[in-house]
């Protein structure tokens, strides 16, 4: 436990410690911010949950995006663990946000950009505003060792992607980051089959919580099974896997059939569908993320006990 907690704080260090050493993403360790709260908890191996900030930036307008971020952190630390929100501002990576933080990034809204893994070098050089997706989210969360994140769901290959090659880049982070991602699933306009078997050939274990099914994102169901168990992978020091929790209301099935007469009325062209039809009804997203977190933190809470 002690050869443990050195080896993170020696982790922590190599972050904080200027460099002329640039990385291959273009960054070096003087330019990675911990929050003091992140950095304590590592270091004694508490359990901590990164989470990202697309949602805060683009999933919602303000004051709305703000409240939800602030009561999903308040859900993570209820549960035990440290939440560690990261975001780019003014081209310095930060992992855990304060107050101001999360304010500052609230208010600018869509003008954060959307960054990807690709994004980051660009935003460091700049110094830009970026909301981190899920495989930035994930590369900066497994760069200080935070084994887990939350989120409300991810991406994946998009219908007919096997003549567009339209595959978002969080299956091939999946497959190369050593981080559990906690979601409600692949979102429901996607190709779910073909991105669970992009997954397979990324070496990504799936697994749903308390069920078999594969969800998606508003259904309790795709129709798609799961393997059940991932307790052998800690020590078998493998690369990542993805687990996922949805939450059961009816009106997250309503508002399924909605959203695919929608998407087939418009034959796939809109990428999110379900934020044209109802802009400022965002409760369902809310909702999942929230049970998210709570899963989350559980889970980390357990994972930092077996370390121990």
């Amino acid at each position: 436990m002690v050869a443990s907690a050195h080896s993170r704080l020696a982790n922590l260090q190599r972050h904080f410690q200027t460099s002329d050493n640039v990385g291959k993403d273009g960054l070096n360790g003087g330019n990675v911010k911990i929050s003091p709260e992140v950095a304590e908890a590592l270091s004694r191996g508490d359990a901590v949950v990164a989470l990202e900030s697309t949602i805060i930036s683009h999933g919602m307008p303000y004051p709305q995006n703000l409240e939800t971020a602030k009561e999903v952190e308040a859900i993570v630390r209820n549960n035990g663990a440290v939440p560690a929100t990261i975001a780019i501002l003014d081209g310095i990576p930060c992992i855990g946000l304060t107050t101001k933080e999360l304010e500052r990034l609230a208010n600018l809204g869509t003008k954060a950009q959307k960054t990807a893994r690709r994004d980051i070098a660009y935003l460091v050089a700049s110094r830009g505003n970026g909301a981190t997706t899920v495989s930035a989210t994930m590369f900066f969360a497994s760069m200080v060792g935070i084994p887990v994140f939350v989120t409300g769901g991810i991406g994946g290959v998009h219908r007919h992607g096997e003549q567009t090659m339209d595959i978002s880049s969080d299956l091939t982070e999946l497959g190369k980051t050593p981080v559990a991602v906690i979601s409600a699933g692949i979102k429901s306009i996607l190709d779910i089959p073909r991105t669970l078997e992009y997954l397979e050939t990324q070496g990504v274990t799936v697994a749903a919580y308390k069920t078999d099914q594969f969800p998606a994102f508003f259904t309790e169901t795709s129709g798609c099974k799961v393997a059940n168990s991932v307790l052998c992978r800690p020590n078998l020091f493998l690369s990542c896997y993805i687990c996922n929790a949805v939450l059961y209301h009816e009106y997250l099935t309503s508002n399924c059939i909605v959203i695919y007469v929608f998407y087939f009325y418009y034959l796939g062209r809109c990428e999110h569908p379900q934020e044209e039809l109802t802009k400022t009804d965002n409760n369902t997203d809310i909702a999942l993320v929230k049970n998210n977190a709570l899963v989350g933190a559980k889970i980390a809470v357990a994972h930092a006990r077996m370390r121990q």
